[in-house]
């Protein structure tokens, strides 16, 4: 599952977890309450794991530019060191 469908879904999870918790205790069902605030924290867990999952495959996606312009850069350097050999 992507980042972004596990964000969307905890997020869809912990709403309903909401709704029923707040049912549960309006009706004075204590059972319907707890399921809710089970789905309410199995939705906040997924939601903050598709948020992790986003920002670590943010993280490599800067690194892997990080790392092609200090290849570049070390490239650029060395041939300006040849070149100036070359004088």
């Amino acid at each position: 599952m992507t980042a972004y469908k596990d964000q969307i879904q905890g997020r869809m999870k912990e709403v309903q977890g909401k709704i029923k918790e707040a049912a549960g205790k309006l009706v004075g069902n204590k059972e319907l309450q707890a399921k809710g605030k089970a789905q309410k924290t199995r939705g906040k867990a997924q939601a903050t794991f598709g948020d992790v999952k986003q920002k670590l495959k943010a993280t490599k996606k800067k690194a892997t530019k990080k790392k092609a312009a200090t290849k570049k850069a070390a490239t650029r350097k060395a041939a300006t060191r040849k070149a100036a050999t070359k004088k």
